[in-house]
């Protein structure tokens, strides 16, 4: 799933789009371009929820997820949060991760 920065979070595209990418802050965008960081405006997209994390990753808007790859550090914390029954996600995880089980 394709994902975008905005305001030091994950979104997801559909989430993206609705925040827009037009930013109205000249003094946010270097001279002469229409680029801006990623707290006026959503960056991305990226590829495979955002790319490897120690946990899975979720919507920072509304919570959908994100489908990432996990480090070795990741694939052991959904294995625990499985096992240990905590999550309110940990159903979706273990389709998703269904190669760690």
């Amino acid at each position: 799933m394709n994902v975008y920065i905005y305001q030091a979070d994950l979104h997801c595209e559909k989430c993206a789009k609705r925040i827009g990418f037009v930013c109205h802050t000249e003094s946010h965008r270097p001279k002469g371009t229409n680029l801006c960081d990623s707290e006026c405006t959503p960056i991305g997209p990226y590829a495979n929820g955002g790319g490897e994390s120690d946990t899975p990753q979720h919507c920072g808007t509304c919570g959908v997820f994100l489908e990432n790859d996990l480090t070795s550090d990741g694939e052991d914390y959904v294995r625990k949060a499985i096992k240990d029954g905590q999550g309110a996600c940990i159903e979706e995880w273990r389709e998703f991760y269904s190669y760690l089980f």
